[in-house]
């Protein structure tokens, strides 16, 4: 018996959808934040990210991995993230409960050192979880420009849940739409109440890498080329093992501040 495949080039029209919406209307946002994380990565500062909840994938999808270069700086909560127990200890509704607690955010930022020239990068898809808002709230607090990735379309159909009664993008100075649907899901199969298929990982990872070309594109304009991660399929292992390295010293250097040596609080 063939497999009706329809259920899967429904999702397939809906993400290639979704990429088109980014490149149609976020691509001035996106250069925007580029700039942002570009004066940012250029003066020796860091552009932090931070993500709850399955926001945590485009953390990872910035920085470290190939195609990619330091001056990112991820902040991830395993309470927050550790998403595969599902149930039992470090489960699913623990880390959904903890995200809901305010005053958690400047809890985790109190454990930072922050520089002159740093940004910070939040993702989010409902952009209304009181962490996400405590940590946006003290990003300003501490004088560093915000961007926001959300679902504009889900963050606006969700009401607010901090006491301050904003929302992510009420706080942000550059907002960039992942462009995934409110609810998230792309597919609705016949016969199944509820949709299927997420839709914001693609829009993130669009996001994401349209934003981290642009700013290797711009620090190379300004005389900075940065390291970049590179796989040995390109270059040799040889190479790629030493530029590995190297990338992952300047990393290292770079947040050396975060963590309390050369500058103070």
């Amino acid at each position: 018996m063939t497999m009706d495949l329809t259920s899967a080039l429904d999702y397939l029209d809906r993400a290639e959808s979704i990429v088109r919406r980014v490149r149609e209307t976020q691509i001035d946002a996106i250069a925007s934040a580029a700039r942002m994380c570009a004066d940012s990565i250029a003066a020796h500062g860091l552009v932090h990210l931070f993500g709850t909840g399955h926001s945590r994938i485009p953390v990872e999808e910035m920085f470290p991995r190939h195609g990619s270069f330091p001056g990112f700086h991820p902040i991830v909560e395993l309470s927050l993230t550790y998403h595969t127990e599902v149930v039992g200890a470090n489960g699913q509704r623990q880390a959904m409960f903890l995200e809901k607690i305010e005053g958690l955010g400047q809890v985790i930022l109190r454990n930072f050192i922050f520089g002159a020239h740093d940004s910070f990068m939040i993702f989010s898809n409902s952009g209304v979880n009181q962490v996400v808002i405590d940590v946006a709230l003290e990003a300003r607090a501490r004088g560093m420009p915000v961007i926001a990735v959300v679902s504009l379309e889900h963050c606006l159909a969700s009401a607010p849940r901090h006491s301050s009664g904003k929302r992510l993008i009420d706080i942000a100075d550059v907002t960039i739409d992942n462009c995934s649907p409110a609810g998230d899901a792309l597919v609705h199969v016949d016969g199944l109440q509820y949709p299927v298929g997420p839709g914001s990982t693609v829009g993130y990872a669009v996001v994401v890498n349209t934003l981290k070309c642009l700013v290797a594109a711009e620090l190379t304009r300004r005389g900075q080329p940065p390291l970049v991660l590179t796989s040995g399929v390109l270059i040799g292992s040889q190479a790629s093992a030493a530029l590995f390295d190297r990338t992952y010293d300047d990393y290292r250097d770079r947040v050396a501040q975060v963590y309390g040596r050369g500058m103070k609080h």
